[in-house]
């Protein structure tokens, strides 16, 4: 089966069919380039996805991250990461080993195709012009056979006409024998130039068109073979990785199968853990008797001077545990003392372990300054140990400065722990709060109860406000009338609102202001009427309305 020998004389079929294998070729190489983009713009989604879900640092959100669910879902986006680093591997692979190996190649093609066929027309041409010059040979003996015969038909003429001279017709016997000899001439020349063409065509079929053509057919196949070669590893890119991928599968699995509800639910109870016992039944006071009666949790709502005598158990106070504490207008205090019992022990060790890491540092820091003055007191040309005495100074009074803030803080916690007795001064004043006789004893039992820094005790919440039940007194700090917007203000960076009193904000987030920054560098503002609180004033940029400060500015002179 030869495309020299069976399609001999398709020449500009070939030339055609040639063609459009090529076409097909760089049809395919198209594909393939079409399919790299794809896998290149899937793996950026999925590296757009994973980033877009993944916890911010240094954010509420990534303390969120420490439930085994969270962490799974963690794993989850970072195996997906990898997911799509597996994508990018296969658009790369598919980019050298196909896009641009075939482009290479097509070009190759192209040359050897341009080669082959200018051989056949070269052939062609050669063939033709011996046909022509056959052609011709065969004309030039046709005419001068016929002019052989006119010749000796002039000279048979003038030999038979007895009027015509003896020079005469001795003159057309010789231009009949010239005639004569030029057909012959003529006759073996065209006998040579036909044996000639008769090899030469034999030479162009048999043997320079086959063989042009079997390279043509070489080259054809060698496509044939290159291309199904391509779709190969077409295929086993996708397959080398199929295992990694199976990798990140499996890992997903895993993150899944290490969820444990009953963990998260305990992390759960650590995280808002308040250490309270839950309140005691309320004590039966009887009014029917006019005897000395002792001061009790209701008696603190009805001492208000408003004549009610029934406590209202409805509405917003309903259920508060804390319900004398103000809210915070900024930080709280440095012993987390407005924090309950068991959330105030975990960011009182939280504080402790930062403290001893910076101790840590400091001495590691002044380890290697004191080893540095050794080698320079050892080799005075490398440096003056002087030098850092200095720095050794600041670095020793640092850690002091740190060890006086571990013992401070340690001591907290011991408080906390139950290592050591509770302050006295307070828990005097505990147990006098259910001593009091009158209204005023009442108040100022109430006050004592509230730190101005919004601090209270373990002692406290169990004995008084986990026991008084949400009435009047409790809606004087949730019902009062709302304060007046005074202007508005936009979040210049995002601030995260973890301490009682205090809201978060948004970077770029439009507000309302309803009260100035007194000089304890906090706003209050307000997003909507259920939502308001403090934020640092540095953290806004503050547009007050004119008319409505000066009235917030008269009011609060009426009230004073």
């Amino acid at each position: 089966m030869s495309w020299g020998t069976e399609l001999w004389d398709q020449f500009d079929n070939l030339e055609k069919h040639t063609q459009w294998g090529i076409d097909v070729l760089e049809k395919y190489i198209k594909f393939v380039k079409e399919r790299t983009e794809i896998e290149l713009s899937y793996a950026k989604q999925l590296r757009n996805l994973s980033k877009k879900y993944q916890p911010k640092k240094n954010s509420k959100e990534e303390e969120e991250y420490r439930y085994t669910s969270t962490k799974a879902f963690l794993a989850t986006l970072n195996e997906m990461n990898d997911y799509a680093g597996q994508h990018e591997v296969i658009s790369e692979n598919m980019t050298s080993l196909i896009t641009g190996e075939l482009t290479r190649y097509v070009q190759e093609l192209k040359q050897e195709r341009k080669s082959h066929f200018h051989d056949g027309r070269k052939a062609q041409q050669h063939i033709e012009t011996c046909w022509k010059q056959l052609e011709a040979s065969k004309r030039r003996f046709e005419r001068d056979c016929k002019e052989a015969d006119r010749a000796q038909q002039y000279f048979e003429k003038m030999d038979a006409d007895i009027n015509v001279t003896k020079a005469d017709v001795e003159k057309a016997r010789q231009q009949a024998q010239l005639r004569h000899q030029m057909a012959e001439d003529s006759k073996a020349e065209y006998c040579s130039t036909l044996q000639k063409f008769n090899s030469e065509q034999h030479d162009h079929y048999y043997t320079h068109i086959p063989n042009i053509f079997q390279k043509i057919q070489e080259m054809e196949e060698r496509r044939i073979v290159r291309i199904g070669e391509s779709m190969k590893t077409f295929a086993e890119v996708d397959r080398q990785v199929i295992p990694i991928i199976g990798k990140c599968l499996d890992e997903i699995t895993k993150a899944a199968e290490s969820i444990d509800h009953k963990n998260d639910s305990q992390m759960v109870i650590e995280a808002f853990k308040s250490g309270f016992e839950p309140p005691g039944d309320v004590d039966f006071e009887d009014f029917t008797q006019p005897m000395k009666r002792t001061v009790s949790e209701s008696s603190l709502s009805n001492s208000r001077g408003d004549g009610k005598s029934e406590p209202k158990f409805g509405g917003k106070s309903k259920g508060k545990l804390w319900p004398f504490i103000k809210k915070n207008k900024g930080a709280g205090p440095e012993d987390f003392s407005n924090l309950p019992p068991e959330q105030r022990r975990k960011k009182l060790q939280q504080k402790v372990d930062e403290l001893n890491k910076d101790i840590q540092k400091e001495m590691d820091q002044r380890d290697a300054l004191t080893k540095m003055k050794d080698v320079y007191i050892k080799n005075p040309q490398m440096g003056d140990p002087a030098s850092v005495d200095h720095r050794l100074a600041e670095l020793g009074q640092n850690i002091e400065k740190l060890r006086l803030e571990v013992q401070k803080f340690e001591g907290w916690l011991a408080e906390v722990e139950g290592r050591l007795p509770m302050r006295t001064e307070q828990a005097r004043r505990q147990s006098g709060l259910y001593e009091a006789q009158n209204t005023s004893a009442v108040n100022s039992c109430a006050q004592d109860r509230e730190s101005p820094d919004g601090s209270y005790t373990e002692e406290q919440s169990q004995e008084t406000e986990m026991k008084v039940p949400a009435t009047d007194f409790d809606d004087e700090f949730d019902d009062e009338e709302p304060l007046p917007t005074i202007g508005t203000c936009k979040a210049l960076y995002t601030f995260e609102g973890q301490n009682e009193g205090t809201i978060s904000v948004a970077e770029g987030e439009m507000l309302y202001v309803i009260e100035e920054d007194k000089g304890d560098g906090w706003t209050r503002i307000r997003r909507n009427e259920d939502e308001e609180g403090y934020v640092p004033t540095s953290y806004v940029e503050v547009y007050l309305d004119k008319n409505a400060k000066d009235v917030y500015k008269s009011l609060q002179k009426i009230s004073e």
